[in-house]
């Protein structure tokens, strides 16, 4: 089975790519879906982060409060390690235990959405890396609405990521998500024959010899020189 890695910034869009890839027919498995499931109330997980950061951290009804917790890890990077190391491992596990499952049921493809991709070193462990991007201000802007954070909050948050530019020159493939749905939607549908043939191009990062990054989806054919004869498209490659 080929496991993409589906990551990209607080806000960039993973989740609304993520649900064009299921529209799609590819199964798409959320790392933070297994976080909240390694968390449940009465699990082992949420035991070793309350004795680790205390019944603070829980709801009225014994559950994981994960923006009081967040409030407490991001601004603490020994903090957010310490969750990181109780989380993870317990998280790797669950997603092996899916992995299984879907093979069993003759799936070939899997997209694994990860915002801390590169950061926990998954990356290395995926066939190709697919990142969603988008400017920084347009990011912030949807996280401040969608989660009713202040700017402040979120700033922390992506302080406590990989910045965007090393994103990009490690990702295999990159979808600009700066425009409206359609223009995300677009280029996942143009992405998909790379990903089921297994065509992968070199990150970004190491193009070499001073050439241009190979692009994730490939752009449109070069507009024609002002006054020249139009150009005929290029051969397909055999």
């Amino acid at each position: 089975m080929d496991v993409y890695g589906l990551t990209g910034g607080i806000g960039s869009g993973k989740s609304a790519a993520a649900e064009i890839f299921e529209d799609c027919g590819i199964p798409v498995v959320s790392a933070d879906e297994l976080s909240r499931v390694v968390v449940t109330p009465g699990s082992e997980g949420l035991g070793a982060v309350v004795a680790a950061f205390g019944e603070g951290v829980l709801d009225d009804n014994g559950e994981l409060n994960r923006r009081k917790l967040g409030a407490v890890v991001f601004k603490d990077p020994s903090l957010r390690q310490k969750l990181e190391s109780i989380l993870h491992p317990r998280i790797r596990e669950r997603f092996q235990d899916v992995l299984a499952t879907l093979s069993a049921t003759g799936h070939k493809l899997v997209v694994y959405e990860v915002p801390l991709l590169f950061e926990t070193g998954l990356d290395k462990q995926v066939k190709a890396v697919i990142l969603v991007s988008a400017p920084e201000a347009q990011r912030i802007a949807r996280v401040v609405t969608r989660d009713r954070l202040t700017e402040p909050e979120v700033r922390a948050r992506l302080a406590a990521q990989l910045d965007d530019a090393s994103r990009r020159a490690r990702a295999h493939f990159i979808l600009e998500n700066d425009k409206d749905l359609g223009h995300l939607k677009q280029q996942v549908l143009d992405l998909l024959p790379a990903l089921r043939s297994g065509t992968i191009p070199r990150p970004a990062g190491e193009a070499k010899d001073g050439g241009p990054a190979r692009p994730a989806v490939p752009p449109p054919p070069p507009r024609p020189a002002a006054g020249g004869p139009p150009r005929p498209p290029p051969l397909p490659k055999p």
